[in-house]
């Protein structure tokens, strides 16, 4: 997503030099959310998520090298080198190669444990999701939940496990993880959550995966397991390049790593000038957004910041979750409409003494209303006035 954006505004832009895109995955440019959700429970094909076809990527005179992973970075000489032996030398480069997901650990090439993070990955789980297969999903972040919906949806059995005291614990809260382990329990889910659904271990039988054994000695049989428990920036390669590289590539505020190199994506972290901290986020509408800052500011005289307000959303059954701002290490949560029972509500996050962020499920009018209010940075006490 964010390589082919930023190739698709130069472009654009009226950059009439080369431009090459590298990627270590064999298919043309796709988008990937979808892939846990549409392309999972069958509603698309596979080849729906793609974001360009052959012959429009042909008009944007892109030297287009799929299947080839980049291995290392030389500075000094603003040179690439690639996996098969070739090179790719620059004036710009722009590093947006992701994240790849976090593994248990012993789980290399047992039958049945999947990540989900490529089309490939999806259509080999797809496979599996016969009607009462025993599907464990290990993480209730926003990829556990959204796998456990669409596995439902295709009628397996589900067991979605987290150490956590709810799903999404981590970035919406108890008050809001509630609301989502409410409704993944009404559609017949097996949610186990807090210490006693850690896994300890894998229970594998002929090379193949066959249940879970969870913290306290409980094994939930399977006969698929995806592991969700989160992702890595995909910088190994940059090791030894003298960039700073700890959990994602490090930038400064136009999103410049110094020496012609720029980050945008997921493996972007950046500082963030609106909220005074380095961030790094790991949404589509993060990338779109931060490629296309980056191609303008790789050509400007005078870059700007790249500023954003974050945004994410989850479609999980019938219900779409979206939010603006920062929700983590949150103070206070408050409903200031609706409720969790109506399932049409808004919830606003204070961070010290201001609005930080506010998630939405039903009300998007309310919503814009509030992303507004964002923009200009509201104080906890003014927006309590007015609910």
């Amino acid at each position: 997503m964010a390589g082919l954006t930023v190739v698709d505004t130069v472009r654009r832009n009226g950059f009439d030099g080369a431009v090459t895109l590298i990627g270590d995955e064999v298919h043309l440019p796709y988008d990937r959310p979808p892939l846990s959700k549409q392309v999972l429970a069958g509603d698309w094909d596979p080849e729906r998520v793609r974001l360009r076809s052959e012959s429009e990527l042909h008009d944007l005179d892109v030297d287009l090298r799929l299947g080839i992973a980049a291995i290392g970075l030389d500075l000094a000489r603003r040179r690439v080198t690639l996996a098969d032996g070739g090179v790719a030398d620059y004036d710009r480069l722009v590093v947006a190669t992701g994240v790849a997901p976090r593994r248990l650990p012993d789980t290399h090439g047992v039958r049945g444990v999947h990540t989900v993070r490529t089309v490939d990955d999806v259509i080999a789980l797809r496979t599996e999701m016969r009607p009462d297969a025993r599907l464990v999903v290990v993480g209730a972040g926003f990829l556990g939940t959204e796998v456990a919906a669409s596995a439902r949806r295709l009628g397996a059995q589900v067991c979605l496990v987290d150490p956590a005291p709810t799903p999404l614990a981590a970035v919406v809260g108890a008050e809001v993880g509630g609301f989502v382990a409410q409704l993944h329990r009404e559609r017949g889910v097996d949610l186990r959550t807090g210490p006693a659904a850690a896994v300890r271990s894998l229970q594998v039988v002929d090379g193949a995966v066959a249940g879970v054994e969870l913290a306290e000695g409980d094994i939930v049989p399977a006969d698929a397991v995806v592991v969700a428990i989160g992702s890595r920036p995909s910088v190994d390669w940059l090791a030894g390049s003298g960039l700073h590289c700890e959990d994602g590539v490090h930038c400064d505020p136009t999103c410049s790593a110094g020496s012609g190199v720029y980050a945008a994506g997921d493996v972007a972290r950046w500082f963030n000038p609106r909220y005074d901290v380095e961030m790094r986020i790991e949404h589509r509408t993060n990338a779109a957004e931060q490629a296309r800052h980056v191609a303008n500011a790789m050509f400007a005289a005078e870059p700007v910041p790249f500023a954003p307000i974050p945004y994410f959303w989850s479609d999980q059954f019938d219900v779409k979750i979206q939010s603006h701002g920062l929700l983590r290490d949150h103070d206070e949560v408050r409903l200031v409409s609706g409720s969790f029972e109506q399932r049409r509500f808004i919830a606003l996050y204070r961070k010290g003494s201001r609005v930080a962020g506010v998630l939405g499920v039903g009300d998007f009018r309310g919503l814009r209303r509030w992303r507004t209010a964002l923009d200009t940075g509201v104080e906890w006490a003014d927006a309590m006035a007015e609910v």
